[in-house]
């Protein structure tokens, strides 16, 4: 059993920053087209390898809930959604967590897990997909402080991650020997690991960040069990104008 996380609940506060309150959206069902002009799309379309996909929503949830039920719902029958009630006051930790505690209903083999305002090209994803490892992603993008989660390796030949919720400066704290802006896309192998990674969030760290959870399974991991993989094209859609540069992608590919 193959599952696929997609957390969505975030505000979208940037994609939506200047615009009047009745017209800010949820940027991953933002379109200037059809549905198939809409982030969740191409996601969900990507991740329809796996046997079940658990969306966790939070900010507009009733609008993602009718976009699922009346654009998605009839292609792909293997959604499963989720409310996370909590995005505006905890952090992007409690969305995976609820995504995870959806994903082991089903006793699954494998998880991936992408977040929801990503665009990243076909054949990069199936490498994730493909691979029989616990996988970590990384990209080309320039890594600025503000906005990269920044992905490293320290003296002992450890992966660790950094990030500033609050956008501002990164500091770390150790030697490194590589730093690498990761591609926000991961794969869990070891389910029985990350149902512990999350428990353990849960107990200890609630409010934090998805890489809570992530820092905490892929610290139980041995260096074999993990596979690098490098993501070709990768676009973080922040703003409108990240929007529609990712539009030209898809209609190239079309």
């Amino acid at each position: 059993m193959r599952i696929a996380v997609i957390t969505v609940a975030g505000i979208s506060s940037r994609f939506n920053e200047g615009i009047d309150e009745d017209m800010k959206v949820l940027k991953c069902l933002y379109s200037e087209g059809g549905k198939a002009d809409t982030l969740l799309y191409h996601l969900v379309k990507k991740c329809d390898y796996a046997d079940r996909i658990v969306i966790v929503g939070g900010y507009k949830f009733n609008d993602l809930k009718a976009f699922c039920d009346e654009k998605l719902s009839s292609e792909f029958p293997n959604l499963s959604l989720v409310e996370n009630t909590h995005f505006s006051d905890y952090g992007s930790g409690y969305s995976l967590y609820l995504g995870i505690v959806e994903a082991m209903k089903y006793a699954p083999d494998e998880v991936l897990f992408v977040e929801g305002d990503l665009d990243i090209d076909n054949d990069s994803f199936r490498k994730v997909v493909d691979s029989e490892h616990s996988v970590l992603t990384y990209t080309s993008e320039t890594i600025y402080a503000n906005k990269a989660v920044v992905l490293y390796m320290n003296n002992e030949q450890r992966y660790k991650y950094a990030f500033n919720s609050s956008h501002g400066l990164l500091k770390i704290d150790e030697p490194f020997s590589c730093i690498l802006n990761s591609g926000q896309t991961w794969k869990f192998k070891n389910t029985e690991a990350l149902a512990k990674a999350n428990e353990a969030f849960f107990k200890e760290d609630v409010e934090g960040t998805n890489l809570s959870i992530i820092q905490r399974y892929i610290d139980s991991l041995s260096e074999e069990d993990i596979e690098i993989i490098h993501l070709l094209r990768w676009t973080n859609c922040n703003t409108r104008n990240d929007y529609r540069n990712i539009m030209n992608y898809w209609r190239g590919e079309a």
